[in-house]
Order: C-alpha cells, then sequence, then structure tokens
C-alpha cells in the first residue's frame, strides 16, 4: 500500500516492513536508514527529541504538523557523548519546515539535520502513519532520501522485513561514553545560559546508558555534580568517588538485554544503602535488579504530553515520555511499591523500594522538552542524599 506525495517527484521515502509505502520530500542527509518507527506527540522540543539518545535505532514520526519553524542553535542538543552525536536515525514531519522564526535559531533545521547525519522525510500523510502504528504496533522501516528520485522499494522492504527490531538489542552500549567525566552545570537561565554550579553540595554517580545532557543539569540545580561512568561500569568504579547518590540514566534500546551485565551491578549499588535514582532505561533496570521483569510495548510512549498519576498522592503530572518497554507490574517483588502510573494505559511509571533511598520513574522529570511537573524529583533525590549524610 503506497501514500504518494502530492510532489511530482518524490524524493524522500519511508518503506515499512509490511509493504507500506510513504512517498514525499526528502530533507537532511541522504542515503538510507534502518530502524523502529514510532510516533511522537510533543508539540515542540523537536530538537532535543532528535538528540535524545534514548531514540537510537528509531525514526520519529511527528504528529504536530508544524515542525522545524523556530530552527535549531547549539544549546538544545541533549547528546552529551561523542558515541550519542547521531541519536535518531530518521524524522518524519506533515510538511516541509518553513524558514526559521526565533531569537535562538543559529540556522534551519534541514542544514542542521543534514550536518548530523539524520535523513528526514516531509510531506507524507502522518495521521496515516499514525493510525497504522496505533492499529498494527511499532513498525520496522527504512527511512531514505534520494535527490534524484531512485528509489528500490523492494529492496528496502526486504531490508526492512529481514531486521529483528529492537528487542534483545543492547544499544546503551553504542551510545554510552567511553571514559568518565564530570559535568557542574545547572538549567538554562534566561539572559544567564547554562550557569556553573561553582560550589557543588553533592556527588552523584551517573551511569551513562545514554543520558540525556538536562537531567545532569537538574542534578546541577539541586547542587550536585555529575560524575558520569560508561554504561559498563562496575559497582565497585562508582562507590570508588564516595558518591553521595547514583542516578541510572535514560537510553535506547532493550533494558533485558543492558540489564544482562548491568543489573548486578546495580544491586549491588542498592546494597551499598547509596541513594539511587533511575531514569527510563535506569528505571526498568532498577526493576530488573529489584526482581522484576520488563516486556515490550506494542506502541511505547513518546511525547510531551503524557499524564502520569502518583499512586500514593493521587496528584497527576503531565510528562515527557520516550519509551517501547515497560516494567511488568505484575512482576513486582514484594518490597517494592508501585508509586506512578500512566492514565493512558495503566502501565507502570514508577517504583520505590520499600524504607530504602531507592526509586525510579519511567519519564524524563528532567522535562527536556517539558512540561516541568516533574522537577520535584530531583529534590527528592536530594533530600534522600542529605539525610544519609546527617
Amino acid at each position: 500500500m503506497a501514500h504518494a506525495s502530492r510532489d511530482k517527484k518524490a524524493t524522500g521515502a519511508l518503506v515499512l516492513a509490511d509493504g507500506t509505502v510513504f512517498l514525499g520530500e526528502g530533507l537532511g542527509s541522504t542515503g538510507a536508514a534502518l530502524g523502529e518507527v514510532c510516533f511522537n506527540t510533543a508539540m515542540s522540543g523537536y530538537q532535543e527529541i532528535v538528540t535524545d539518545p534514548s531514540y537510537a535505532a528509531q525514526i520519529i514520526a511527528f504528529t504536530f504538523p508544524h515542525i522545524g519553524n523556530v530552527g535549531a542553535n547549539r544549546e538544545d542538543t541533549e547528546s552529551s557523548s561523542p558515541a550519542a552525536s547521531v541519536a535518531a536515525r530518521g524524522a518524519i514531519f506533515r510538511t516541509r519546515p518553513t524558514a526559521p522564526s526565533n531569537w535562538r535559531a543559529e540556522g534551519d533545521l534541514d542544514a542542521w539535520l543534514k550536518a548530523r547525519g539524520v535523513i528526514a522525510l516531509a510531506g507524507i500523510d502522518t495521521r496515516a502513519l499514525t493510525r497504522r502504528i496505533r492499529e498494527h504496533g511499532l513498525a520496522n522501516g527504512v527511512i531514505a532520501h534520494d535527490p534524484k528520485g531512485g528509489f528500490d522499494v523492494s529492496a528496502l522492504r526486504a531490508q526492512a522485513a529481514a531486521w529483528s527490531g529492537l528487542e534483545g538489542l543492547d544499544l546503551a552500549k553504542d551510545v554510552s561514553c567511553r571514559q568518565s567525566y564530570v559535568v557542574r552545570e545547572g538549567r538554562w537561565r534566561w539572559g544567564e545560559g547554562f550557569p556553573k554550579i561553582e560550589a557543588p553540595r553533592f556527588k552523584v554517580v551517573v551511569f551513562d546508558y545514554g543520558v540525556k545532557r538536562n537531567i545532569m543539569r537538574a542534578l546541577g540545580d539541586v547542587g550536585a555534580e555529575a560524575i558520569v561512568l560508561p554504561s559498563d561500569a562496575r559497582a565497585e568504579d562508582a562507590l570508588a568517588h564516595s558518591p553521595d547518590g547514583v542516578l541510572l540514566s535514560n537510553g535506547p534500546g532493550d533494558p533485558a538485554a543492558t540489564g544482562a551485565y548491568a543489573a548486578p551491578e546495580i544491586r549491588k549499588l542498592v546494597d551499598s544503602g547509596t541513594p539511587v535514582m533511575g531514569v527510563c532505561l535506569g528505571h526498568q533496570m532498577l526493576g530488573l535488579a529489584l526482581g522484576a521483569r520488563t516486556k515490550k510495548m506494542a506502541q511505547g510512549h513518546h511525547g510531551a504530553n503524557h499524564p502520569v498519576k502518583d499512586v500514593r498522592t493521587g496528584k497527576v503530572e503531565i510528562v515527557s515520555m520516550n519509551h517501547g518497554f515497560a516494567i511488568d507490574r505484575d512482576s513486582l517483588p514484594a518490597g517494592v511499591s508501585e508509586t506512578h502510573v500512566s492514565l493512558f494505559d495503566g502501565s507502570n511509571c514508577g517504583i520505590a523500594l520499600d524504607g530504602r533511598p531507592v526509586f525510579s520513574v519511567q519519564y524524563h522529570p528532567e522535562a527536556s522538552p517539558g512540561p516541568q511537573d516533574s522537577h520535584y524529583l530531583f529534590e527528592h533525590f536530594a533530600e534522600a542524599m542529605a539525610a544519609r549524610r546527617a
């Protein structure tokens, strides 16, 4: 089934494993890229989304029709490691971005995508693509850009059909830093940019499974410096820094695959009594370390407008999400409490270890892109670190 654009000559294509073809205008880098196709419902923050390492091996279809109109800049990039310099493999838009119109813009989105090696497609029916994913689940596909419009659709379909998908893939090792580094930086402020943290109160070791820059800046806002370690670092490596806390970062791929080597180390960190906070992939791997299981979702959660309920207080937060796997709530062992649930589908969105300073959430509390409803979680983490010192 083909969905053709209105353009006379298609220079871009998306070919799914089931043979569905979308033709449109190619943007960004040229060539072809294979990945899992998902849709993102955020209305802003496209630059942060495309550079989120959690999107490694994925192609993002934006449901909001006006993407790219505020251009791109150097400050809104979320990837922090050279290994994660190209996060998403492709991006799909309803319409071609217009000329940038924002005081922070340093260039247009097309040129920025090209410089990053990201292939993009515009001018297709993103509603039809979104409906297809909603009804049939996340799809494997190939996105291609050829200025001459030469597409071997059969070959692209075969490539998409032959790919096994994200299940079983440890992608954290591909986007993680190769050596340790330190970040002392706060979140962006109007007229100031990113402030330096001159006298940090806390020392937090961050396990980099694909960490977003703004997570470390959120730590900076509560007075912490971040010591970033590679994904395969041992618990002993982390504890050698005498940290006040450990943060398990977001990241891409199958948590069970990364957890094969990471979960035992996380268990050691929990047993050490050190406060532990997990985010997204880090949340799932904390669950694995505590004895739970994870599972693949049909559609996943991708967007900045997801309602999540804190079951302890009844409070509802609107949060930013990006994940295709989740903790199986039915597998939570005794002593591990479910703290948050999605109001879209009831899936697990948070856990805590009873009586211990150990907790995690499925969503992105650093709010990049927003909203900022969940910033308080970093404050709770700081309170746990301060209490351990007392």
